[in-house]
């Protein structure tokens, strides 16, 4: 794999990373649905974007270490799609785009891993 198709493969983890939570933190605006004030709805508001915040503190994480965003990505998509099993549709529209990210963030970590003692033999 040249370093182009790594790089590839690294960003498109990230970036996808970020549309997935900015695709979850959709859903948190059915806090103002009810009818309430926005006084009254801001603190549902928070509770559905609480999810999106511990998930952003994920790819922080994973921006350094990739493993960890492979592992958590994956760990969330495997957990969703048994809570959410009597809803396929729910599970391909949640646990897909995490399963995917989850894949690439293992894909890069696995592909700099084969990279770093080739580039520390020449070091």
């Amino acid at each position: 794999m040249n370093e182009r198709s790594r790089l590839w493969i690294r960003w498109s983890a990230r970036v996808l990373a970020l549309a997935v939570c900015l695709f979850l933190s959709v859903f948190a605006l059915d806090a103002f649905g009810t009818g309430t004030t926005l006084s009254e709805a801001m603190p549902d508001f928070a509770i559905h974007l609480a999810p999106v915040v511990l998930l952003l503190g994920v790819v922080a994480v994973a921006w350094r270490w990739e493993w960890v965003g492979g592992v958590v990505f994956t760990s969330l998509a495997a957990g969703y799609a048994y809570f959410a099993r009597d809803h396929v549709s729910w599970i391909l529209a949640i646990s897909a785009p995490l399963l995917i990210v989850g894949a690439l963030y293992l894909w890069s970590w696995l592909s700099d891993r084969g990279l770093r003692p080739r580039l520390q033999a020449h070091l």
